[in-house]
């Protein structure tokens, strides 16, 4: 199984770039998304340092939330 978390681009340096989850920021590879035009501000799918395919801002909240709801049942039981 494959598992990707949303970030948000907050700084680009060639084919790298900063990123942020959940407050903490983190330096990824944007190498993959090579003439995808990828910018500050927007959101990526992160999965082992890489950011393998944009997404946008809806899209990475509606992930964040939906995880929101895992952990919260899971701390339920």
């Amino acid at each position: 199984m494959c598992l990707a978390v949303p970030a948000k681009i907050t700084k680009v340096d060639g084919d790298h770039a900063e990123v942020e989850i959940g407050g903490i920021k983190r330096e990824a590879s944007i190498a993959l998304l090579f003439g995808e035009g990828v910018a500050v501000g927007d959101y990526v799918l992160i999965h082992t340092g890489y950011a393998i395919s944009k997404v946008s801002r809806e899209e990475a909240e509606e992930i964040l939330s939906t995880w929101r709801e895992i952990m919260k049942a899971e701390t339920e039981h």
